[in-house]
């Protein structure tokens, strides 16, 4: 389980996230990210995730929660490698039902390269918007 403090909850962070507009696309899943300006140290020091299975997606509820499941260990065991001071939204499609756990970290891995979300090589944070 991510800590309580690594998870989006309230509709209004989901709204807000969504609203940013910036998204990067694949065939299993959408990244929605919102970053936090750098101003405020203890606000950009925070990651949080979100994560949607429509009903659409994935009729039966274990199903939905299987992918989440999944989505959340790789978020927790990747973690680390990433920057602070974002929100993002995993937004699951169709094609994640089938998707193997192998499928899905690769996926979110290239999601997160795209998204400039890595934190450099060298151990500081990876430049760019």
């Amino acid at each position: 389980m991510l800590p309580r403090a690594e998870r989006l909850r309230r509709r209004r962070d989901f709204a807000a996230t969504y609203a940013r507009k910036k998204s990067w696309a694949s065939p299993l899943l959408v990244l929605y990210v919102r970053r936090y300006p750098g101003d405020d140290l203890a606000v950009a020091e925070t990651r949080r995730f979100g994560f949607v299975v429509s009903k659409k997606v994935a009729k039966k509820a274990v199903v939905r929660n299987r992918i989440k499941r999944r989505l959340r260990a790789i978020c927790r065991r990747h973690g680390p490698e990433w920057r602070r001071g974002f929100d993002a939204i995993l937004v699951v499609r169709s094609a994640s039902v089938a998707a193997s756990y192998a499928d899905l970290d690769a996926t979110v891995a290239a999601l997160v390269g795209r998204a400039n979300l890595l934190a450099s090589a060298t151990g500081g944070v990876a430049e760019g918007t």
